[in-house]
């Protein structure tokens, strides 16, 4: 499910966001920056800052996960089913990846999607013809003019 091209597109991202359902079937939608490919069906992310995102996987480990490029206006969805780790060798390998790249915030659990589904995602302007060059280009001047 993960291609090389996905896994890559990952690694240059640095938020995402995670959507759950509370027991109660509100919505709940949370950023991470700590989403990466751990193989090409999975996904990981950290609980760093999380208390409803994890209550929410404990009741309900259905999940989405939309990391977007905010310059070109393209992405990836991903639908799962979430599992959450406290201890044991997996944990062990994800938090040593997570502090090998620079994640130094504390990390209460890791979450480890299995993927059910991944679908492109594309802004509506690509429909009308508008080009990548000139999207990003766009978006480039209203960054940097903030």
């Amino acid at each position: 499910m993960i291609t090389p091209e996905i896994k890559a597109f990952l690694n240059s991202q640095k938020l995402g966001f995670v959507a759950t359902v509370s027991s109660d079937a509100k919505p709940n939608i949370s950023p991470k920056g700590t989403i990466v490919s751990w193989d090409p069906d999975s996904l990981v992310f950290a609980d760093i800052r999380s208390p409803d995102t994890m209550k929410n996987l404990r009741v309900n480990p259905y999940v989405e996960i939309n990391v977007i490029d905010p310059i070109i206006r393209k992405g990836y969805l991903f639908r799962g089913t979430a599992k959450i780790f406290e201890s044991g060798s997996l944990y062990d390998d994800i938090l040593n990846y997570y502090r090998k790249i620079g994640i130094k915030s504390p990390i209460n659990s890791i979450v480890l999607v299995t993927l059910s589904s991944v679908s492109e995602v594309t802004s509506p302007l690509y429909d009308l013809g508008v080009s990548q060059l000139e999207i990003s280009s766009k978006w480039k001047k209203h960054f940097a003019s903030l």
